[in-house]
């Protein structure tokens, strides 16, 4: 397909949106805290999967490298040398797969399709990839699971890379075209499509803080990147609801809750609004309010913003949705100064919290265009395995401030479309990993965040648990585990975890149990 855009100079980026960065204060102890919790009826409990990190058959039936392929040969590039080339075997043992989410009483499954199976090369459509996921859909609409699409997980196509990738404008113009090769192949079927997931991943920490693939190390492309990507899901999303306007067209992006360290410190205060700008503003406010917000555009302008934003994209990248994806996993905690931190796993300036048992060779760079003043502080919170604080107090404040300034106003419905934890499992003889004490506590105490904000009267809809499975965790490789269903990667045999049965009676009963007492 063609899409015709007006325009083509380029221009500074209209007037930036004005809403004020004001901190909230952290809740405390909420009424859901305790007891048992029921959702709204029709509310819809699923799990979320990508195509990179579960399908494998990397090279088969036409499929081509995508840059996780090539980015997982680069030396140091993923921890223990490991790649996506067999992953869960989902290509071949999806039926079972779909089998066990009914078991689980799931209502949706959202997946994404890989772009180098569909469009291999980013060139011509590729039937036989296609029809896996004719198949995977029929599978569940059999099975009477909610077919979700992501279309974009990451995985575009390495010849795209190769021609600039995401910081190159063409490649918008042909995610359109991918997104209505796979809209026309699924759409009887299909109506709900998800256009990009986490923007912000597969530009700052792809294109600037090279952790990600394709390892890049470049403010500049970073911003471009960020740019094209919100680009490009404008036109998917115009382009869908122009052929198919009962469709549920969204995006999904990660983001947190920036806290300053002392809230009465104006450099502490400055650091979290401007991690907010980076982090959060920067995705929502151009595809939710149709302006970059005027501070970023400011920190953003040395790295090129006012040239790659050209005449009509903001009309574009505007256009309206019906849904948005919150992917949420820990909140953070923002100084305006460093400070020296005793636990060494911390990575303390303006990029975030890893764990560094699995370091990469490779260097990088803080995941953020405009580092600068921007420093993270622990708070001494419960931490997962990746790292990451345990704060689920702070997804009822995401939600709440996202229906009040964003979604509520423009009728866009709230769907929490990641929220999940790795910790350590350890599995007895027969496969089974009883994590109640940290991943069933974590979706416990996180969907009573979610029911705080229903009952703030934000309209969330749905909740998808990250993930299914136990998978490939990116540049973790196979170190972490998030899935409710421990996947055992020497035979490929799945086991539903504590977690797993819990969160399957959850989606059966609509119904978060009383917690036994302690």
């Amino acid at each position: 397909m063609t899409i015709v855009v007006p325009g083509t100079g380029a221009r500074r980026p209209a007037p930036g949106t004005t809403v004020p960065f004001t901190p909230s204060a952290p809740l405390g102890t909420t009424p859901n805290a305790t007891g048992q919790v029921a959702f709204p009826e029709g509310f819809l409990w699923g799990a979320a999967t990508a195509a990179f990190q579960i399908e494998g058959a990397t090279w088969t039936d036409g499929r081509t490298d995508s840059i996780w392929d090539a980015f997982a040969r680069v030396p140091g590039a993923v921890a223990g040398g490991d790649d996506g080339s067999v992953a869960c075997d989902h290509y071949h043992r999806y039926r079972d797969d779909v089998a066990l989410m009914r078991s689980l009483h799931l209502g949706a499954y959202r997946f994404s399709t890989s772009w180098a199976r569909v469009r291999p090369d980013g060139g011509a459509p590729n039937p036989t990839g296609l029809a896996f996921y004719d198949r995977l859909v029929d599978e569940l609409l059999a099975a009477e699971i909610l077919p979700w699409v992501t279309l974009y997980h990451w995985d575009l196509p390495q010849a795209l890379e190769d021609k600039g990738g995401w910081p190159n404008r063409d490649t918008a113009y042909l995610f359109a075209d991918y997104a209505m090769t796979v809209h026309e192949a699924l759409s009887d079927r299909v109506r709900v499509w998800t256009t990009l997931n986490e923007p912000w991943c597969s530009s700052f920490l792809s294109y600037t803080g090279g952790e990600h693939a394709p390892g890049r190390m470049s403010r500049t492309d970073g911003v471009a990147a960020a740019h094209h990507l919100l680009l490009a899901h404008g036109l998917a999303a115009a382009a869908i609801h122009e052929v198919d306007p009962e469709a549920v067209v969204g995006l999904t992006v990660n983001l947190t809750v920036p806290d300053p360290a002392d809230p009465d410190d104006p450099a502490d205060v400055a650091a979290a609004a401007k991690h907010d700008g980076m982090f959060n503003r920067t995705f929502i406010d151009p595809v939710l309010r149709g302006a970059y917000p005027a501070d970023v555009r400011e920190w953003l302008a040395p790295y090129g913003l006012d040239d790659v934003v050209k005449d009509g994209d903001l009309e574009i990248i505007s256009t309206p949705i019906d849904a948005l994806g919150v992917n949420y996993y820990n909140g953070s905690c923002l100084a305006g100064t460093p400070e020296p931190v005793a636990d060494e796993t911390l990575t303390v300036q303006a990029g975030g919290v890893r764990d560094d048992e699995d370091a990469h060779a490779r260097t990088t760079l803080p995941p953020t265009p405009a580092p600068e003043g921007i420093w993270w502080r622990s708070r001494g919170l419960p931490r997962t395995a990746m790292g990451w604080e345990v704060q689920p107090e702070g997804l009822t404040r995401l939600l709440t401030r996202l229906h009040r300034d964003y979604t509520g106003p423009r009728g866009v419905a709230l769907y929490v479309t990641e929220n999940g934890a790795a910790f350590d499992d350890v599995a007895d003889e027969s496969g089974f990993v009883d994590d109640t004490s940290d991943r069933l506590a974590y979706f416990d105490a996180h969907l009573r965040a979610v029911k705080d904000a229903i009952d703030a009267g934000a309209d969330v809809r749905g909740y998808f648990a990250w993930s299914l499975l136990d998978n490939f965790e990116w540049a973790h490789g196979y170190s972490k585990r998030f899935g409710i269903v421990r996947t055992d990667y020497a035979t490929q045999e799945r086991t539903v975890k504590a977690s797993g049965r819990w969160y399957g009676d959850v989606a059966r009963t609509n119904v978060v149990p009383d917690q036994e007492p302690s």
